[in-house]
């Protein structure tokens, strides 16, 4: 009996060996396999990495692209294109106005009444109305007239009861939101169209001439009288609330920015001729690129397999439309590396599917357990049964990509006032140090859905601007949110435009 209850206890022995010997290579597996995806987060991060020094790069750099395309057509990667327009909404427009925004499947007419005061908006009416399917692949007469009888319907619908206007056309303020070739600030030739129209017949046409012309034939008498993009709305509408703005930036789904230039600085337009002294320049700053932008192997594969490979490499890197790609591509890496998302779900290989407010919503997540990633991940991706610690590097991964991108769109706007002199230095070509430059009240209206909605990236973009331009530069720069400034600030150009009440803006 000793002998056989020392084999069992032998073999009791040989067994637990082999179960702690079984649990010990699980926990050797699970630590490198753990160790594999932390490699890669940390890859990740010394890749995004942006020191105020680094920031500073890209700022100098942004300023001398921006010279370099005042300078001459095709000298930079920014287009710096001329909008045209010289004055600014100040305030004391009086009367009615329309604005129409088209920039996209849907379109919006709009109707304002001003007072005369600054930031005196008496009325508003909006009206959205969606494109007809099949008016996008139409012919430039068909959807024109649709537009012009949509708009001719608003007009007698907000103007019963009231006195026709006997003095003068209405105004109207268009936004056109598609690539342009400006000739004037009330006319432009559309270089191509994009989401989703082709209506061939009208590239290399003048956009004004098409709408003017559909506005006759329905028998209404309305001016075009500017002709611009959402940015310099955005602008317009800025100023109008407050003097000293300067620039404008959207940062939403696509991100562009436009300022207030010196005549004298755009050396390709010397010809042109403007009272004010200035002129508004649209940046199309999505285009930037610098070697001093910190790029990883997912932005550089995202651009290859994006519509535009070598395109608006800046947009992609900072805009909404963006972020939510980068951070799925990532997982995407650390779950082919590692089963720590357990098996590889095949939706991770679906590009876009992981939208950047989805992004937002789990870097944002505050609930001890981390219920809003977990139910994200499950709903979206189709990854269940994660570990709060999986949960939490999924976090860290949103707020790496995010913190870059928040903190290269500081580095842009700081760029734009450096080449104007408002960011303390004196400018591009000062030369001065900053205890040389007493700074003015500098205003920057900012628009988009990525800066007003996600809180995250306002927070980690007012805190880069602060580090580059130090808080004694910092206090006098103010980003100030607009609202609608694609639809009411191009009704506000018409007003500046048809009332003769103008301001001359200029930078000193």
């Amino acid at each position: 009996m000793g002998k056989v209850a020392a084999g069992v206890a032998a073999a009791a022995a040989a067994a637990a060996c082999a179960v702690a010997g079984v649990v010990v290579g699980r926990r050797v597996r699970s630590r490198r396999k753990w160790k594999r995806v932390v490699g890669v987060l940390r890859e990740l991060e010394e890749a995004c990495e942006t020191p105020v020094g680094r920031l500073r790069q890209v700022v100098d750099a942004m300023a001398v692209e921006m010279h370099a395309g005042l300078a001459s057509e095709g000298g930079s990667k920014l287009k710096m294109l001329l909008t045209f327009v010289d004055h600014l909404p100040r305030g004391s427009e009086i009367g009615t106005y329309y604005a129409l925004d088209l920039g996209g499947t849907n379109f919006r007419v709009l109707r304002i009444q001003l007072g005369g005061r600054r930031s005196s908006i008496l009325s508003q009416d909006v009206e959205r109305q969606p494109i007809p399917q099949h008016l996008m692949t139409s012919t430039s007469e068909d959807l024109f007239d649709f537009i012009a009888s949509t708009l001719k319907q608003f007009v007698e619908k907000e103007e019963s009861g009231s006195e026709p206007s006997s003095v003068r056309a209405r105004e109207l303020g268009l936004t056109f939101s598609f690539p342009v070739k400006q000739l004037s600030m009330h006319s432009g030739i559309l270089e191509k169209w994009t989401k989703g129209f082709a209506i061939e017949d009208m590239v290399g046409k003048e956009v004004v001439a098409l709408l003017e012309a559909a506005l006759v034939r329905s028998g209404l008498d309305m001016h075009v009288a500017v002709l611009v993009n959402d940015t310099v709305g955005t602008l317009a509408l800025g100023h109008y609330d407050d003097a000293d703005t300067v620039a404008a930036v959207i940062i939403g789904t696509g991100t562009n920015a436009c300022y207030l230039e010196r005549a004298d600085a755009i050396i390709k337009c010397q010809g042109v001729l403007t009272t004010s002294g200035c002129m508004v320049v649209n940046m199309e700053w999505g285009n930037f690129w610098s070697s001093h932008l910190p790029r990883t192997s997912y932005d550089i594969d995202l651009d290859l397999e994006s519509p535009n490979p070598n395109d608006q490499g800046f947009e992609k890197m900072i805009s909404g439309m963006y972020l939510g790609d980068i951070v799925r591509r990532v997982i995407l890496r650390m779950s082919q590396d590692s089963d720590i998302f357990g098996p590889v779900s095949s939706r991770l290989s679906i590009p876009f599917i992981l939208q950047t407010p989805l992004l937002a919503a789990m870097h944002e997540d505050d609930s001890p357990e981390l219920k809003e990633v977990d139910k994200i991940l499950k709903e979206t991706l189709e990854i269940s049964e994660v570990s709060l610690k999986v949960r939490k590097l999924v976090v860290r991964v949103c707020d790496v990509v995010t913190r870059r991108a928040a903190r290269l769109a500081a580095a842009g706007i700081v760029g734009i006032l450096k080449k104007i002199g408002r960011d303390g230095s004196g400018g591009i070509t000062g030369g001065r140090s900053r205890s040389d430059v007493k700074m003015r009240r500098t205003v920057v209206a900012i628009e988009g859905g990525l800066y007003t909605s996600y809180t995250m990236f306002r927070e980690y973009l007012h805190e880069a601007l602060n580090e580059i331009l130090g808080e004694d530069v910092a206090q006098h720069v103010i980003l100030k949110v607009t609202e609608d400034g694609s639809g009411i600030g191009g009704a506000l150009l018409a007003a500046a435009y048809s009332s003769g009440g103008v301001d001359n803006v200029r930078l000193p």
